[in-house]
């Protein structure tokens, strides 16, 4: 299952064996009668009924060719040799099917992301189905492009490769220049009469769909109308090149966030249906680089894709291996957008809280979770699943927490789990898995402790300390302070800092290993997992003129940069969500520090006696709690993490709590004044933001200190309200007597 998952066996060569022939039918429209260019059933069931000649020819075909393979597992069956029998017929199968054509190629390897309906030894099988087939005739190719973009080849481009470089199912590729701009382009022509050939096997196919729901035993678990409609909505799109033009563009401009990954520029001046037109672009497939800094471009392709998943919401539905490039200066592209699919606000937002649960173990609430994301249909008792969940999600959590979580065993588990319950992988879900799956896989090569949720964290964190949306302002106070919304989990706010250092690293710099060597991100030990081993030595000083932020080898101290990167974002635009969120907590622990200081102030300086405190001193300064205790020993040691401060400014009940003058003599030390002077840059540059945050704390520390007072002078006024009460009640009972 974990192989399966993973795309282990996933082909991606250039080109197919020679001696397979794709088979399609030549079909002919006529002047009133036309087949449609997106998927619509009644507009194909009215088109083929009318062409009888047609489906009998694709059905000849079918069975013809289809007909050894089978004629080969019945005589297995018979003679009862069936044992690995998948196996043995595998490589006959995957012949069969790429003979057949483009519509069973793509529902081949889209049911071999599927592991609540396949096998995982059929998914591995199907997995090898190579999209790619022999070429079909430069001549036709030519002809196609000039009456698909209305002009001759060579007012087009002065140059056009006399054979293509690669050819698919769809069609093929060849690189030519443009003639207007000089520029290197990837000139992608459809094969004839794939759209032609598709609709009729999903007209065929349907009809079997159709046929087979008067047996409900089979379509309970398995519905091949409701499967193909899905299938088919999105290989519509993918047969209309335009779309991938459009899909590329937008898919550009989503990108602009990310430096390190490039995205082709699409022409559509020079793009129809049928012929596509991209920017050529120099480089590797990733799956095959041996270079050294492969693993921190996948870190670099996990945040890409979550940034697709759950930022913009327009996800690359096709990841396959050999869409994934290494350019020769080290910069990850991605390329063949013709199939995309969107990811909803509710999907988005679904599976970040369906990770905080995870991570605080409320397993109920990842049942709930499943059904907000479609894995169990609404109204389903999720309580009889629960256990289930547990000892799955437990055993994937054992030794590590949420981040050291085996991503592929999980799905496996998951998977065995939908032959039991009403439990189904959604179609989205399912491409998220093969997306995340490829990365893992190709990583796994040069670093088998790399996991893919350790590295998927940053972008998680990232998203959670800046998003402002109400979802995921709950997500993130039920991060930090869990299920009971009581106590703020500060090491949990320290490690998502780290995290978002992280993110920044790898999105701008490629900067895989940032803030993590030997296991360590920052002084938090995280496991070695994600570690980018091999890859090469970093430049500290600056990359692209930029200086990094690199945490130094385990067991040295922080570095300050490190330290000023988490400060930075604290008090710039993005941080506005995680300030406001932590207003009443820092507010709490300056008025705690400051009523202990006058405490202090009085007691050791004045010499007073507390019972001699006048009682609106008292009101003032009231006596520190076990609460404010912790909430002081918090902030003071978030305070010390984004200033890089190693004075251990903990509560001591023996040390009468917070002494000030340690604080005020830490500075004259040189290793601290040398910190300070590294933050001034940094306070000069956001004094406006910290002036406002200053001036919203000052103002809460007011509104605080007067309820305290108005508090003291109303039981002055008319004495202490409980004594109030009880007197009240001791007349009436003297009056019932």
């Amino acid at each position: 299952m974990l192989d399966a998952l993973r795309g282990k066996n996933i082909n991606d060569d250039d080109k197919q064996n020679n001696n397979i022939n794709m088979q399609i039918v030549e079909i002919f429209n006529n002047k009133d009668d036309s087949l449609p260019t997106y998927y619509d059933v009644i507009k194909l069931e009215n088109y083929f009924n009318n062409r009888p000649k047609a489906v009998l020819t694709r059905v000849w075909q079918v069975v013809s060719t289809s007909g050894g393979y089978l004629l080969g597992l019945l005589f297995d069956i018979l003679t009862g040799n069936t044992q690995d029998m998948d196996i043995r017929r595998a490589k006959e199968l995957r012949n069969t099917i790429v003979s057949l054509g483009p519509f069973f190629i793509k529902l081949g390897q889209a049911l071999s992301i599927r592991p609540d309906i396949l096998s995982p030894r059929a998914m591995i099988e199907l997995q090898q189905l190579c999209d790619k087939v022999p070429c079909f005739d430069n001549e036709l190719a030519m002809k196609t492009i000039e009456e698909e973009l209305n002009a001759p080849i060579n007012k087009l481009f002065s140059n056009i490769s006399v054979d293509p470089v690669a050819a698919a199912s769809l069609g093929q590729v060849y690189k030519a220049v443009l003639l207007e701009t000089n520029e290197e382009v990837a000139v992608k022509v459809q094969r004839p009469y794939v759209l032609e050939t598709v609709s009729l096997d999903l007209y065929l196919v349907r009809k079997i769909g159709l046929f087979l729901r008067n047996f409900p035993k089979i379509t309970n678990r398995l519905d091949i109308v409701s499967i193909l409609d899905e299938f088919a909505q999105n290989f519509y799109q993918e047969l209309d090149y335009n779309n991938e033009c459009l899909n590329g563009i937008r898919i550009a401009n989503d990108m602009k966030k990310l430096p390190m990954v490039v995205i082709p520029k699409n022409y559509p001046e020079y793009t129809s249906r049928r012929v596509h037109v991209a920017q050529w672009i120099y480089g590797e497939k990733l799956s095959q680089s041996k270079a050294n800094d492969v693993s921190a471009l996948v870190n670099l392709g996990v945040i890409t894709y979550l940034t697709q998943l759950l930022d913009t919401g327009f996800f690359h539905a096709d990841p396959h291996p050999g869409n994934m490039l290494r350019t020769p200066d080290g910069k990850l592209v991605i390329i063949d957008f013709g199939l995309m699919t969107q990811i909803t606000d509710d999907q988005k937002y679904g599976m970040i809280e369906a990770i905080a649960h995870l991570i605080h173990r409320d397993y109920d609430e990842i049942g709930n979770d499943f059904v907000k994301l479609d894995f169990i249909p609404k109204g389903v008792d999720t309580r009889p699943i629960v256990p289930a969940l547990t000892r799955v999600f437990e055993a994937a959590l054992a030794g590590g927490g949420a981040k050291s979580i085996n991503f592929q065993e999980l799905a496996a588990d998951l998977a065995e789990i939908t032959f039991t319950f009403p439990f189904k992988i959604p179609p989205y879900f399912a491409l998220v898995i093969r997306a995340i799956s490829v990365l893992e896989g190709i990583a796994l090569v040069g670093n088998p402790e790399f996991a893919i949720v350790d590295e998927a964290y940053p972008y998680i964190s990232r998203r959670l300390l800046t998003d402002d949306t109400p979802r995921l302002r709950a997500a993130l106070r039920y991060m930090i302070y869990g299920k009971n919304n009581k106590v703020l989990d500060v090491d949990r706010v320290i490690d998502m800092l780290q995290a978002l250092e992280k993110f920044v690293a790898v999105k701008d710099y490629k900067d895989g290993t940032a803030f993590k060597v030997d296991g360590k991100r920052g002084d938090v030990f995280v496991g070695k997992s994600g570690d980018s081993r091999g890859t090469k030595p970093l430049d500290l000083s600056n990359v692209n003129g930029k200086p990094i932020a690199v945490s130094t080898a385990a067991g040295s101290s922080k570095t300050s940069q490190v330290a000023r990167d988490a400060l930075k974002f604290f008090f710039s635009s993005d941080g506005l969500i995680f300030r406001e969120f932590l207003l009443d907590e820092l507010t709490n622990a300056v008025d705690a520090i400051s009523r202990q200081a006058t405490r202090e102030l009085i007691i050791q300086r004045l010499g007073i006696n507390t019972k001699l405190f006048p009682p609106l001193i008292k009101a003032l300064a009231p006596k520190l709690t076990d609460d404010d205790k912790r909430i002081v020993d918090s902030i003071s040691k978030l305070i010390n993490f984004l200033t890089g401060n190693d004075i251990n400014n903990n509560i001591n009940e023996s040390s009468s709590n917070i002494r000030v003058s340690i604080l005020l003599s830490s500075i004259s030390k040189p290793e601290n004044r040398e910190k300070i002077r590294q933050l001034l840059p940094i306070l000069q540059e956001f004094a406006p933001n910290m002036r406002e945050y200053g001036l919203l704390v000052t103002s809460r520390l007011i509104e605080k200190s007067i309820a305290r007072m108005l508090k003291k002078s109303s039981e002055i006024i008319f004495g202490d309200n409980n004594n109030r009460v009880s007197s009240v009640q001791l007349v009436n009972n003297k009056s019932k007597k």
